[in-house]
């Protein structure tokens, strides 16, 4: 169930425009939600780029998922406030980047690099996975009998792929259930390969960029590599996909420029990589 396509999805929100959902504190966590609220067919969970929810792409994003009326999104604070400054993304990942000197990107990058190290400390791997891993299994619990989905971007990704290992599965009504029933990683950074992928239990759609200045594009074949030796041992393989969006960049699903029209189909197309992929397994 869901829609098979979203390109109308996007159009005229991304970059642009007011965030439709509310905030409240789910969980422990000041959550964005946007959607069903009432008769959700399943629950959408979006972990944000390091941007957070000060960045509202982020937002519009989770209300282009909730434009089919199927689906409740939440898109949890799990930086609890310390997020990124905006400022850095338009250094590290500018919505034009021919607008850009090259003076102006690498003078501005060298002056956040000693605030972005701090940032990197204060939300290391160990505390993070903590935070992002305890609000899934309060939902789980809180939802019992609900499918949830879970999306993740960019440095997210890999705590998005991890809601689907083995080993995070928990106890519910004396079954082993994972805290996740599908999800989606875009452009995902920080892979360690094959520990982040080997042991997924649920369905995984994977968007990669061809050009990505932060993750290595061969990563793609590495996982796949990974599935095929998990299939050839006997090992049962969830559902997975790969999209490759040519020649794309890092950020493209969040940060894309919408007055580009190949960043504008990026954007367009991740949305319904999504939506498709959910509809398929939710």
């Amino acid at each position: 169930m869901a829609s098979d396509s979203c390109t109308e999805c996007i159009k005229g929100s991304i970059h642009a425009g007011l965030p439709a959902g509310t905030k409240e504190t789910i969980h422990g966590l000041n959550t964005y939600l946007t959607g069903n609220r009432t008769t959700p067919y399943a629950i959408v969970v979006m972990y944000s780029d390091v941007f957070g929810l000060s960045l509202p792409n982020n937002k519009l994003i989770a209300d282009a998922y909730a434009k089919s009326g199927e689906w409740l999104d939440y898109l949890p604070d799990f930086f609890k406030g310390d997020r990124v400054p905006l400022s850095m993304a338009e250094h590290l990942i500018p919505v034009d980047a021919t607008k850009q000197s090259v003076f102006r990107k690498y003078t501005g990058l060298l002056a956040s690099i000693p605030s972005f190290f701090n940032w990197q400390n204060r939300h290391r791997q160990g505390p993070t996975d903590a935070i992002c891993m305890e609000f899934l299994r309060a939902l789980r619990r809180e939802r019992k009998g609900m499918k949830i989905g879970m999306v993740g971007f960019c440095w997210v990704g890999e705590y998005a792929i991890g809601a689907g290992l083995e080993e995070n599965m928990i106890d519910i009504d004396g079954a082993r259930v994972p805290l996740v029933d599908a999800l989606v990683a875009l452009h995902p950074s920080h892979l360690a390969i094959p520990d982040d992928d080997k042991t997924l239990v649920v369905p995984v759609s994977l968007g990669w960029r061809a050009e990505d200045s932060l993750v290595d594009f061969k990563q793609m074949n590495m996982v796949k590599g990974v599935h095929a030796d998990n299939k050839a041992s006997g090992r049962e393989v969830p559902g997975i996909a790969h999209h490759e969006y040519k020649p794309g960049r890092h950020g493209f699903a969040v940060r894309g420029n919408p007055d580009d029209p190949q960043e504008r189909k990026y954007l367009e197309d991740s949305v319904t990589q999504v939506l498709t992929w959910f509809g398929r397994w939710l």
